[in-house]
């Protein structure tokens, strides 16, 4: 054989080789043509796992409770277990190390014992309150101060703000209600609820059915609470809406926090940028009636 021949078949298989070594060292794709690094991408997936407990605000609850059915959906080696009680409650046992996120209306620096510096917050969305009455109330708004004088106890009939003459049932919230905080902040001027001459109930379901249930009965509810069993009223004329609420012109409104002791690691860091997914965020919390906070044109105080 000529050696021009000989240098031609050991080109040849030098080429076959290069092909070889090349298709050796790409991507592995599986038989649906995905890569070792899609593989990869779901392992890292399935490596979330763990439990951990958020515990407080109630018009909080609902939220977080879909969030956790769907961050166990999305990882199943991973169990976010969700409590009611109220800001305080969720403030004071993520202090206190009891739980792993503390879940509340307020800022952590407005609650008297709780080391705030030891906390961080992650704001997760907003939250509007409405004034709801029983649907026998034939009152549609009421002004700031009527609601300041019904809530301190100095006017007791709806006839005396327009209604029916009927007696007015106030249904409070306990002290370690964000919801209450917030109310008593933005309505009532830092002005105490009226004491023995009203109903205190601890979550914000149960004031929902009692207020349905309860002619003349008068509270405040999360947006994510009020349906047809109960009616909201306006505040001094301005729906209790969403849109009043991101534009400023309806005043009853916090942030949702949920606060962990220093970073969060591990499941609860997950699950708290799971509560900012679009998953969560244009799923759940929207059908609630939560606020994206990007959404806001105010900022809330």
């Amino acid at each position: 054989m000529s050696k021009s021949k000989i240098a031609k078949v050991l080109l040849s298989v030098l080429m076959v080789l290069s092909v070889f070594l090349f298709s050796a060292c790409g991507p592995n794709t599986n038989d649906s043509g995905s890569s070792n690094q899609s593989n990869s991408n779901q392992n890292s997936s399935q490596d979330i796992s763990g439990t951990a407990t958020a515990v407080g605000s109630t018009a909080l609850q609902p939220l977080v409770e879909q969030a956790a059915t769907l961050f166990h959906q999305k990882y199943p080696n991973a169990t976010i277990n969700v409590q009611g009680g109220g800001s305080g409650t969720g403030l004071t046992q993520v202090s206190q190390g009891a739980a792993d996120i503390g879940n509340s209306d307020i800022f952590a620096e407005e609650k008297s014992g709780i080391d705030a510096k030891s906390l961080v917050d992650h704001k997760v969305a907003v939250v509007g309150f409405a004034v709801v009455v029983n649907k026998d109330v034939t009152v549609d708004s009421l002004t700031q101060q009527q609601l300041v004088d019904i809530f301190t106890g100095k006017i007791k009939n709806w006839k005396d703000v327009g209604g029916q003459d009927e007696p007015i049932v106030v249904i409070n919230r306990p002290t370690s209600s964000g919801t209450r905080a917030t109310f008593k902040k933005i309505v009532l001027g830092g002005q105490d609820e009226v004491q023995g001459l009203a109903l205190t109930e601890d979550a914000s379901g149960t004031v929902r059915k009692t207020v349905a249930e309860k002619k003349g009965a008068i509270s405040y509810l999360a947006f994510s609470y009020v349906d047809d069993s109960v009616k909201a009223l306006k505040y001094n004329g301005v729906a209790p809406t969403k849109e009043n609420v991101i534009n400023g012109t309806y005043p009853i409104a916090s942030y949702e926090h949920m606060y962990t002791k220093g970073e969060p690691t591990g499941v609860v860091k997950a699950f708290l940028d799971f509560m900012m997914s679009d998953e969560v965020q244009k799923g759940p919390a929207e059908k609630l009636g939560f606020i994206n906070i990007n959404d806001m044109k105010v900022t809330l105080k």
